[in-house]
């Protein structure tokens, strides 16, 4: 820990630990968004720090305690693994899709090339050789969270025999501590027992499973399903009593348990600059980091590096928090998240609202329903008669059968819905989800989530059938929705301006193609609303993502682009007039 905290100082971070948190990170100078911070500070680990290049590679906090950051803090994962969708079609190490060639040997892992496959040699060496004896039928089996275990046992044994050397950030010790962590998170075991108890037969059996197939890779003393689950029921029984249990399935038990909290309470999904997801990975360091429902910073990914930054000023003996869930959605609704997920319930300046007037009107507002008089834009508050829910606009009753009515409908064709995309009947999926749209639009409040997830669905659905000037119109009525809930520097928010930009440039470029050069203010119209989105997009983006990375020269280089087309088209109107 006295090493961690070494390396961290250096960051101008802290690690303090509160009785009802655990650890959490704390800043001891200023953090600051969107700066232009270049100067990397070699420090030969796997973090590294962001300063002005006007002084020395050696930090004095006191004598620069003014000094303001942007990055708070950058980690590689202790381990990593593509996700379900990606494993056929991504490199195991940098996550990229060009070139991919498979591993020889077990023929489940790919790599772009010779610099990934030489930087993951000494983990996969050990991995292929495990992999390369299971067969073809169990490998089927073989699952992201069940590689992720395996891969995070084998580093612990790497690093233990000296092979991967450790650093102050980069030991299993720090994984080992999040565990504790997670105890402190549910009550010292109180809750965290009661959650196991309620483990249903269909999870046990899963578990049971996920332990057999663990203890079939590591070669461990072959045994049974039935009797890994028996074991796993005698131990739920215990409800970890404190049963200390060595090799065979036990260990692999006993490790099943043991990286499910390290690993669902502390894996990050890695994301593209886009937020697509690409893999899931363990960063030991960054899990330090707490969640508030209104963070100070952000985690986003530039390859497999994970980076925290500042959204917000942060002065100095601030706590540095992070999101972990989506927040989008009532109080309520985050609060179930987190504790199905993450086994805590969050106490944050927005959580503290619960049940005031602000918070049971934003609840109404993102998930409760519309005026039954379409022109009016009020919310809904259930009636003390429990009879149905009034406007607290214009006071019109809206019955609750009535509501139930349409809701009922609208779910059918949701679990309808989704189904039939995978199955390939995409136009048909098309035309229901315009259905469920209808129906949330009788129902919802016009700045319901549901409804602005369903209109999501439909703006994919639209680029894919390459129907451009409908995308746009989709993408545009879900931006009021996204200005109401997310903050002002969420990367979702400018994202969706970053897609409306780009739909709007397109279909000013397919305009341009098409008219030749002819109606030069619809096309000058076009550009200017791209300009305008790009340029919102990049506001909010270069906070979020910095400023240096590819995916933000990419933007720049499409706002550049759109102001040169702009200039060129009014000085063409101007030369024509």
């Amino acid at each position: 820990m006295e090493d961690l905290q070494g390396v961290l100082s250096h960051r101008g971070l802290t690690v303090s630990t509160l009785p009802d948190k655990g650890r959490c990170l704390f800043s001891i100078i200023d953090f600051s968004p969107g700066l232009s911070l270049s100067l990397s500070l070699s420090l030969s680990l796997s973090l590294s720090v962001y300063l002005c290049p006007r002084f020395p590679s050696t930090l004095n906090l006191e004598a620069h305690e003014f000094l303001k950051w942007e990055v708070i803090i950058n980690e590689e994962p202790f381990v990593s693994v593509p996700s379900k969708a990606s494993v056929d079609s991504r490199c195991e190490w940098c996550f990229s899709t060009s070139n991919l060639k498979r591993c020889s040997a077990c023929q489940v892992v790919l790599y772009c090339g010779s610099t990934c496959q030489k930087s993951d040699w000494k983990l996969h060496h050990l991995e292929c050789g495990v992999l390369s004896k299971v067969d073809k039928d169990r490998l089927k089996s073989l699952t992201p969270s069940i590689r992720l275990m395996v891969k995070l046992y084998l580093r612990r044994r790497l690093q233990n025999e000296k092979i991967i050397p450790t650093t102050a950030t980069d030991n299993y010790n720090l994984v080992e501590a999040l565990v504790s962590r997670i105890l402190i998170y549910v009550g010292l075991w109180g809750s965290l027992r009661g959650y196991i108890s309620e483990i249903d037969e269909k999870q046990l059996v899963l578990y049971a499973q996920m332990a057999n197939l663990v203890n079939l890779i590591l070669e461990l003393p072959g045994i049974s399903i039935k009797e890994i689950a028996e074991i796993f029921s005698k131990r739920l029984r215990v409800k970890w009593g404190g049963d200390c249990w060595i090799g065979g399935v036990e260990f692999a038990i006993d490790m099943v348990e043991t990286s499910y909290l390290q690993l669902a309470c502390n894996a990050h999904t890695i994301c593209d600059s886009e937020l697509r997801p690409l893999g899931t990975g363990l960063y030991p360091v960054i899990s330090i980091i707490n969640h508030s429902c209104l963070p100070n910073a952000v985690l986003v990914f530039e390859g497999r590096l994970a980076v925290v930054r500042a959204v917000q000023h942060i002065p100095k003996g601030t706590e540095v928090s992070i999101s972990y869930i989506e927040t989008a959605g009532s109080t309520m609704t985050r609060q179930k998240a987190l504790k199905e997920q993450y086994f805590f319930s969050c106490s944050c300046p927005r959580c503290a609202k619960l049940g005031q007037c602000d918070d049971i009107q934003e609840s109404a507002i993102l998930e409760g329903y519309r005026c039954k008089d379409t022109e009016c834009s009020g919310f809904l508050i259930r009636d003390s008669g429990d009879k149905g829910f009034i406007c607290q606009h214009c006071g019109v009753v809206r019955g609750k059968e009535e509501i139930k009515k349409i809701a009922s409908e609208a779910k059918l064709l949701s679990e309808k819905a989704s189904k039939l995309p995978s199955s390939g009947y995409n136009t048909e999926a098309y035309v229901t989800y315009k259905m469920i749209e209808e129906l949330q639009l009788k129902l919802c409040h016009p700045f319901s989530i549901d409804l602005m997830r369903t209109r999501e669905t439909l703006l994919k659905m639209l680029m894919e059938l390459q129907d451009w000037k409908e995308a746009l119109a989709y993408c545009r009525s879900t931006i009021p929705v996204y200005q109401r809930a997310y903050p002002g520097f969420h990367p979702l928010l400018g994202l969706q301006y970053y897609t409306c930009g780009k739909l709007e440039w397109f279909e000013f470029a397919l305009f341009f193609v098409y008219f030749c050069l002819l109606r030069m203010d619809l096309l000058l119209g076009d550009t200017d609303n791209a300009i305008k989105s790009l340029s919102k997009a990049m506001d909010i983006l270069r906070i979020t993502h910095g400023k240096n990375t590819a995916f933000m020269k990419e933007l720049s280089f499409k706002l550049e682009e759109a102001h040169a087309e702009a200039s060129y088209k009014l000085s063409s109107k101007n030369n024509s007039s």
